[in-house]
């Protein structure tokens, strides 16, 4: 199985981080969305090695990082090639 295409780097207690956290589930994009919970030092690490600091929701999508859940949310419902990665 390939890797994810998106990391979607997210807070467990987050409200924005929870609404696109379903809008995967909801839309059955689990296997092209790895979560990462920043909650761990290594995944907080990662996200500020793509550009990013202490915001969550963020989604990089192996080039860019977005931030904010409607950004986010966006980018995965505009581009219907994501479901077929």
């Amino acid at each position: 199985m390939p890797e994810p295409a998106f990391e979607l780097f997210h807070a467990i207690a987050d409200p924005s981080s929870a609404r696109v956290r379903r809008y995967v589930v909801d839309h059955e994009l689990g296997e092209h969305v790895r979560f990462r919970n920043v909650s761990y030092p290594e995944v907080q690490a990662d996200l500020s090695a793509r550009g990013g600091g202490q915001t969550t929701p963020a989604l990089w999508d192996g080039a860019t990082l977005l931030t904010g859940a409607d950004a986010i949310i966006a980018r995965l419902s505009a581009h219907a090639d994501v479901g077929r990665r």
